[in-house]
Protein backbone atom coordinates (compact mmCIF):
# COMPACT_ATOMS: atom_id res chain seq x y z
CA UNK A 1 0.00 0.00 0.00
CA UNK A 2 1.32 3.33 -0.93
CA UNK A 3 0.43 6.58 1.29
CA UNK A 4 1.61 9.80 -0.92
CA UNK A 5 -0.45 12.30 1.74
CA UNK A 6 0.27 15.79 0.76
CA UNK A 7 3.80 15.70 0.37
CA UNK A 8 6.07 18.18 -1.80
CA UNK A 9 8.50 16.54 -4.11
CA UNK A 10 11.18 17.20 -2.16
CA UNK A 11 9.15 15.69 0.42
CA UNK A 12 8.53 12.95 -1.44
CA UNK A 13 11.92 12.23 -2.26
CA UNK A 14 13.29 12.52 1.08
CA UNK A 15 10.78 9.91 2.45
CA UNK A 16 12.24 7.33 0.00
CA UNK A 17 15.77 8.03 0.79
CA UNK A 18 15.19 7.50 4.45
CA UNK A 19 13.13 4.25 3.79
CA UNK A 20 16.44 3.39 1.75
CA UNK A 21 18.88 4.83 4.92
CA UNK A 22 16.61 2.51 7.44
CA UNK A 23 17.79 -0.66 4.87
CA UNK A 24 21.08 0.31 4.85
CA UNK A 25 21.31 1.12 8.30
CA UNK A 26 20.03 -2.46 9.19
CA UNK A 27 22.82 -3.68 6.87
CA UNK A 28 25.57 -2.05 8.46
CA UNK A 29 24.59 -3.39 11.82
CA UNK A 30 24.79 -6.74 9.78
CA UNK A 31 27.79 -6.26 8.62
CA UNK A 32 29.28 -4.32 11.72
CA UNK A 33 28.07 -7.11 13.75
CA UNK A 34 29.74 -10.35 11.49
CA UNK A 35 33.18 -7.58 11.02
CA UNK A 36 33.95 -7.58 14.99
CA UNK A 37 32.46 -10.71 16.25
CA UNK A 38 35.58 -12.76 17.10
CA UNK A 39 36.20 -9.90 19.31
CA UNK A 40 33.54 -10.11 21.52
CA UNK A 41 31.84 -7.08 19.95
CA UNK A 42 28.63 -5.97 18.35
CA UNK A 43 27.94 -2.72 16.02
CA UNK A 44 26.35 -0.62 18.99
CA UNK A 45 29.30 -2.12 21.58
CA UNK A 46 32.14 -1.38 18.43
CA UNK A 47 30.52 2.55 18.20
CA UNK A 48 30.07 3.09 22.05
CA UNK A 49 33.81 2.05 22.42
CA UNK A 50 34.63 4.12 19.76
CA UNK A 51 33.01 6.99 21.00
CA UNK A 52 34.81 6.75 24.52
CA UNK A 53 38.19 6.32 21.97
CA UNK A 54 37.36 9.70 20.27
CA UNK A 55 36.48 11.88 23.29
CA UNK A 56 39.23 14.08 24.04
CA UNK A 57 38.87 13.60 27.46
CA UNK A 58 37.00 10.96 29.99
CA UNK A 59 33.20 12.06 29.74
CA UNK A 60 30.16 10.80 31.79
CA UNK A 61 27.61 8.27 30.22
CA UNK A 62 25.47 11.43 29.19
CA UNK A 63 27.73 13.28 27.29
CA UNK A 64 28.85 10.35 25.23
CA UNK A 65 25.06 9.42 24.20
CA UNK A 66 24.48 13.09 23.54
CA UNK A 67 27.33 13.39 21.37
CA UNK A 68 26.25 10.18 19.27
CA UNK A 69 22.72 11.00 19.39
CA UNK A 70 21.69 8.31 21.57
CA UNK A 71 19.49 7.46 23.83
CA UNK A 72 21.83 7.74 27.13
CA UNK A 73 19.68 4.85 28.74
CA UNK A 74 21.00 2.63 25.69
CA UNK A 75 24.40 3.64 25.83
CA UNK A 76 24.95 3.27 29.85
CA UNK A 77 23.47 -0.22 28.91
CA UNK A 78 26.15 -0.60 26.55
CA UNK A 79 29.15 0.63 28.72
CA UNK A 80 27.92 -1.57 31.70
CA UNK A 81 28.47 -4.21 29.17
CA UNK A 82 31.70 -2.87 27.65
CA UNK A 83 32.74 -2.59 31.77
CA UNK A 84 32.08 -6.62 32.45
CA UNK A 85 33.93 -7.10 29.37
CA UNK A 86 37.01 -4.95 30.98
CA UNK A 87 37.05 -2.81 28.44
CA UNK A 88 35.86 0.66 30.10
CA UNK A 89 36.25 1.59 33.71
CA UNK A 90 34.86 4.14 35.57
CA UNK A 91 36.94 7.65 37.13
CA UNK A 92 35.47 9.76 39.56
CA UNK A 93 34.40 12.59 37.99
CA UNK A 94 35.71 15.63 40.26
CA UNK A 95 32.58 17.83 38.50
CA UNK A 96 29.76 15.70 39.67
CA UNK A 97 29.70 12.53 42.05
CA UNK A 98 27.45 10.50 40.29
CA UNK A 99 28.00 10.82 36.62
CA UNK A 100 31.51 9.39 36.32
CA UNK A 101 33.43 9.31 33.63
CA UNK A 102 34.25 6.38 31.47
CA UNK A 103 37.69 5.36 30.44
CA UNK A 104 38.70 2.93 27.84
CA UNK A 105 41.20 0.31 29.53
CA UNK A 106 44.39 -0.81 28.04
CA UNK A 107 42.39 -3.95 26.71
CA UNK A 108 39.72 -1.98 25.19
CA UNK A 109 42.46 0.17 23.38
CA UNK A 110 43.75 -2.85 22.18
CA UNK A 111 40.28 -3.77 21.17
CA UNK A 112 39.35 -1.03 19.60
CA UNK A 113 42.45 -1.10 17.25
CA UNK A 114 41.85 -4.34 16.59
CA UNK A 115 37.99 -3.69 14.75
CA UNK A 116 39.63 -0.49 13.33
CA UNK A 117 42.25 -2.75 11.73
CA UNK A 118 39.49 -4.83 10.31
CA UNK A 119 37.10 -2.24 9.39
CA UNK A 120 39.63 -0.56 6.52
CA UNK A 121 39.80 -3.08 4.15
CA UNK A 122 36.32 -3.65 4.58
CA UNK A 123 35.32 -0.44 3.93
CA UNK A 124 38.04 -0.03 0.93
CA UNK A 125 35.83 -2.68 -0.61
CA UNK A 126 32.76 -1.06 0.16
CA UNK A 127 33.97 1.99 -1.34
CA UNK A 128 35.12 0.69 -4.74
CA UNK A 129 33.73 2.36 -7.47
CA UNK A 130 32.14 4.97 -5.41
CA UNK A 131 33.24 8.41 -6.63
CA UNK A 132 34.63 10.67 -3.86
CA UNK A 133 32.28 13.83 -5.16
CA UNK A 134 29.53 11.55 -4.52
CA UNK A 135 30.01 10.42 -1.44
CA UNK A 136 30.69 14.02 -0.32
CA UNK A 137 27.67 14.72 -1.43
CA UNK A 138 25.56 12.59 0.46
CA UNK A 139 27.57 13.57 3.74
CA UNK A 140 26.87 17.07 3.36
CA UNK A 141 23.36 16.16 2.63
CA UNK A 142 23.33 13.58 5.98
CA UNK A 143 24.64 16.77 7.88
CA UNK A 144 21.72 19.33 6.45
CA UNK A 145 19.10 17.03 7.76
CA UNK A 146 20.73 16.14 10.92
CA UNK A 147 20.70 19.66 11.89
CA UNK A 148 17.24 20.34 10.58
CA UNK A 149 16.00 17.28 12.96
CA UNK A 150 18.37 18.62 15.82
CA UNK A 151 17.08 21.95 15.47
CA UNK A 152 13.24 20.94 15.21
CA UNK A 153 13.84 18.83 18.21
CA UNK A 154 15.27 21.53 20.48
CA UNK A 155 12.59 23.69 19.26
CA UNK A 156 9.54 21.04 20.34
CA UNK A 157 11.51 20.38 23.48
CA UNK A 158 12.14 23.88 24.39
CA UNK A 159 7.89 24.44 23.34
CA UNK A 160 7.34 21.69 25.67
CA UNK A 161 9.02 23.09 28.61
CA UNK A 162 7.13 26.43 27.72
CA UNK A 163 3.65 24.84 28.71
Amino acid sequence: MEYKGKRTPAGEALTDLILDLFRLNSLLLTAGDRLVARLGLTSARWQVLGAVAAAERPQPVAWLARNMGANRQNVQRIINDLHKQGLVAFETNPHHRRAQLVVLTEKGKQTFDAAMRLQAPWINRVSEGLMMKDIRIFHSVIIALRQKLEKNELEERTAGSEL
